[in-house]
């Protein structure tokens, strides 16, 4: 073995434990596996063969376990107990005598392949420490320096190892040099046969929110929850808060002092616009929210079709929509419902009757009609199929007066029906009496014609003569 290595390992074992940053206790391990491939190599197959590393004499020892037995079958995993006894006097039959491989079993080539082998058992169990490290920090924000850039990702140094930023994770007006420090979202990480692969994001939602986490104290408590997130990368994200704290603005929480958390994230997307919006329950009023910086004049929602309708002013919808439809883009997906903006002018003449028909409800006034229509109730049966509870978190009303408003409503509604099957029903009758009347007249109509065209065929011959012996006459 003195061929092999030098005789005390343990320098060697504490220098490339610490240089790899590899626990001493994997490279003794790695050492240990080479010695005793080589020496099954050497000595055959059929061994039982075990390799051990002496902390006190710094070298790796190799046995070969063997049965004692009275007769010997299998001379390569058994031992006769005379032989037995030449090794340690205290053998008796039955035991498995651990037999040491002289050293000279080694060779400057055997050498060679070892170091291969300690070599890519130190490179595998590095690859996994890493593998281990990066992968329970995946989905947090890492740091490096652009080391590389091609056409299709950059290669980011973090350290320890490398990772990529694809170009399909890339903000497309972010240009990146060699040495450029980046931050980016460790998005995923797997495990291939050159070792892990580290993939970035700077253009994923997530990467957005983390950056939130980092700068506003409130979110990475949990007091202030992200609850909704749309973005664009490059142009402009929208986000949705929610405060668990009353006495919290999430709004404001993620703004900072004067504006002071808000820029830092700004600055970091280099530029890329952000709407924080409060989150709310009621699709009508998150829509109005996502819309923002415009403002809703009315939203209407549509259950069936999942649509909501809004009105903006008509100075107000060339901003409610945005630039290339960013803004409304975003909204529907913060959202997730279809959103139809529509102009004041448009609406002027619908509203009116709507609030019209809203006003026939007994208990509902001017004000109460206008709070009903806002929240997306446009005829009277949209207040029937709502709920009181609904009715008191949409209108901030008390629930006796929403129960009133509701009953109001179903009894309106009944009677609504009942004047409609009576109009129905006189229609039809009307509608059978002008039939039977009509044949009658019809038939007399159709009469006179003929005979009116009978006599016109009978006076033109006789016109046709007396012109005819003027024009001789003349």
């Amino acid at each position: 073995m003195t061929q092999l290595m030098i005789n005390n390992l343990n320098l060697v074992i504490d220098q490339v434990s610490k240089d790899k940053n590899i626990g001493r206790v994997y490279v003794i391990e790695a050492v240990e596996q080479a010695i005793l491939a080589i020496a099954r190599k050497n000595l055959g197959p059929g061994y039982d063969l075990e390799a051990h590393f002496s902390e006190e004499t710094g070298e790796i020892e190799v046995f070969m376990f063997k049965q004692v037995v009275n007769e010997v079958n299998n001379p390569k995993t058994e031992i006769s107990l005379e032989e037995a006894f030449d090794n340690d006097p205290d053998a008796i039959l039955g035991d498995n005598l651990g037999l040491r491989v002289e050293k000279n079993i080694y060779g400057r080539i055997e050498a060679q392949v070892a170091k291969q082998v300690i070599l890519q058992k130190i490179k595998e169990i590095e690859h996994k420490n890493i593998y281990d490290e990066f992968n329970e920090r995946k989905g947090e924000i890492v740091s490096g320096l652009v080391r590389k850039v091609e056409r299709s990702m950059i290669i980011v140094d973090l350290g320890k190892t490398e990772a990529i930023l694809p170009r399909q994770e890339q903000v497309y007006s972010e240009t990146y040099k060699p040495n450029d420090r980046i931050r980016a979202l460790l998005s995923n990480i797997k495990m291939e046969k050159g070792g892990p692969k580290l993939i970035l994001s700077r253009a994923s939602e997530d990467f957005l929110v983390k950056l939130f986490e980092s700068e506003v104290p409130e979110i990475y408590d949990g007091i202030v929850k992200i609850m909704r997130v749309a973005r664009i990368p490059g142009f402009r994200s929208k986000i949705a808060v929610l405060s668990t704290n009353k006495d919290v603005d999430p709004v404001g929480a993620c703004v900072g002092m004067k504006g002071f958390r808000i820029q830092s994230i700004i600055n970091e997307l280099r530029g890329e616009k952000i709407d924080i919006i409060p989150f709310s329950e009621n699709v009508g009023k998150l829509v109005a929210n996502a819309l923002s910086p415009a403002e809703a004049s009315k939203v209407a929602y549509d259950e069936e079709g999942k649509t909501v309708i809004v009105t903006v002013p008509d100075d107000q919808l060339a901003l409610a929509i945005g630039k290339k439809g960013q803004n409304v883009q975003l909204a529907t997906k913060i959202c997730d419902c279809k959103i139809d903006i529509v102009s004041d002018s448009r609406t002027d003449k619908k509203d009116k009757t709507a609030y019209k028909g809203l006003m026939e409800i007994t208990g509902v006034g001017d004000i109460m009609a206008k709070l009903l229509f806002q929240s997306g109730y446009e005829k009277v049966s949209d207040v029937v199929e709502s709920t009181v509870e609904r009715l008191v978190n949409e209108l901030s009303i008390d629930e006796k007066k929403a129960e009133k408003i509701l009953t109001s409503a179903k009894d309106l509604m009944i009677k609504i029906q009942s004047d409609i099957e009576l109009k129905e029903k006189i229609d039809k009758e009307t509608g059978e009496g002008q039939g039977s009347l009509t044949g009658d007249e019809s038939q007399s109509e159709i009469g006179e014609p003929e005979g009116n065209s009978a006599q016109k065929e009978e006076s033109a011959p006789q016109e046709s003569p007396g012109s005819e012996n003027g024009e001789r006459q003349g």
